[in-house]
């Protein structure tokens, strides 16, 4: 029986977190890719009316220079005012194509000729052309396509930009924002918790969302049936127990009273039978006294005591009871001890449970190991190896492994309640582990390490 806290996984607040970052992240580039579409139709929208307004405001200007021009065909070069980069070039073309006039760039751009009035777009260039004087001047305007998409780039950029700041602060922002949120929800989460070693005190539902307050409820509802049901079966248990030992105590004083006066003979042999059955039968309530207390509470102490003292009493009374002491290795670490905050008298039924245990079903003629160190109980004996599936049916209440040992079956069981009801792991092993055979019971115990008060100077 190995006692376990279920994996560490993905907290709730941490998933809606990412959800809502993710979201809000997902949100944030659906709207930045609409609004770089929508930008993308503007800056074109922009740029084409840029295009047009160039060609008009140059074409009266031109016609003005060429009519007061005297070199001929010569195309004419405006020279740049200044040092600048030019986005929008022209060139003026006369009806048969021959250049007349052309910005200072124009030549690098290498505008087409030939285009009809109106706009153009080529694998480089977005071009508008305007006519005058019945088609015998040309202008034509062109800008870079590259200048365009770099325009949209940095446009979106700066829409996307943020999202690199924005994703973090979401995500912290909701985690927050969902942490303060669920705390009610994390303190009812630790109350149920707290309810693994015996506790079924009602759980707080002050401050719970509506979504929860329900589930308390419920799950209150259920403590308090369960409560009442083990209550009522420990109650039945300890009763029944108690109450049969007194007459099982009489009943064997009558019966060994008559064997005393009883000659050699089958009637007495029948009156020792009676009192081995009534001697189990003692054995028998004893161990469901212990069953009910290890169901019950009080297993853990308010201050915490070293348990070699208590081991060592067991022991002692053991070896009175079956002259055991010397079937038997003892190992205390440290001197008297661990500290625990398991209650002596829990302890003292777990340790007697599981050292009759071992010396009963031991081989007889190899000692048991008994070991109390820091943090762990240990009980080993050799012997028939158990199954692993017998080993899991042992921590049932009348569950026996295959021994020919008298026994109630309950030893393993009521050690188990100890450890469920005290919050500790038990560990069963068959072989022992390194060896061949035998078996191992290991309790991990909850262990307080006392801290040492500093020197004074």
């Amino acid at each position: 029986m190995t006692g376990s806290r279920p994996s560490a996984g993905w907290s709730l607040s941490r998933r809606i977190g990412l959800w809502l970052a993710a979201a809000v992240t997902a949100l944030w580039l659906a709207a930045a890719t609409a609004a770089g579409l929508a930008l993308r139709h503007e800056i074109d929208e922009v740029f084409d009316s840029a295009l047009q307004e160039v060609a008009q405001r140059v074409l009266p200007l031109a016609y003005a220079e060429l009519l007061t021009r005297e070199d001929g065909g010569a195309t004419q070069h405006m020279a740049p005012i200044g040092p600048h980069r030019e986005y929008i070039s022209y060139v003026v073309r006369d009806k048969d194509g021959r250049e007349l006039l052309q910005s200072s760039d124009a030549g690098r751009m290498k505008i087409p000729g030939g285009l009809a009035p109106g706009y153009h777009t080529t694998d480089r260039l977005r071009a508008y052309t305007e006519a005058a004087v019945r088609g015998t001047i040309l202008v034509t305007a062109a800008e870079d396509l590259r200048h365009r998409e770099a325009a949209v780039r940095r446009a979106v950029a700066a829409l996307i930009w943020p999202l690199v700041a924005l994703a973090p602060i979401a995500f912290l922002g909701a985690w927050l924002s969902i942490r303060l949120s669920l705390k009610p929800v994390v303190a009812f989460r630790r109350a149920i918790e707290a309810r693994d070693r015996g506790n079924l005190a009602p759980v707080a539902a002050a401050g719970l969302p509506d979504e929860i307050a329900p589930v308390a409820a419920s799950v209150n509802a259920l403590l308090e049936r369960l409560r009442g049901a083990l209550e009522a079966e420990r109650s039945f248990t300890a009763n029944s127990a108690h109450e049969l030992r007194t007459p099982i105590a009489a009943a064997l004083a009558q019966t060994q009273r008559l064997i005393a006066e009883l000659a050699e003979g089958p009637a007495s042999e029948r009156a020792r039978s009676i009192a081995t059955a009534l001697r189990r039968l003692s054995r028998l309530s004893e161990k469901l006294l212990q069953l009910a207390k290890a169901e019950g509470g009080g297993l853990l102490a308010e201050t915490p005591a070293p348990l070699g003292l208590v081991l060592r009493h067991i022991i002692e009374e053991v070896d009175r009871q079956t002259d055991c002491g010397d079937a038997l290795e003892i190992t205390i670490t440290p001197d008297g001890g661990p500290l625990s905050d398991l209650d002596p008298d829990a302890f003292a039924i777990l340790a007697r449970n599981l050292i009759e245990n071992a010396l009963k079903h031991g081989a007889p003629d190899t000692p048991v190991s008994v070991r109390l160190a820091d943090g762990l109980f240990e009980v080993s004996n050799h012997g028939a190896i158990v199954s692993a599936e017998q080993l899991e049916r042992l921590v049932r209440p009348f569950e026996r492994g295959p021994t020919r040992s008298q026994g109630s079956g309950l030893g393993l069981a009521i050690v188990a309640a100890i450890c469920r009801g005290a919050g500790l792991t038990l560990d069963l092993a068959s072989p022992i582990p390194g060896e061949a055979d035998g078996f191992r019971a290991t309790v991990r115990l909850p262990t307080v390490h006392l801290a040492t008060p500093a020197p004074r100077a």
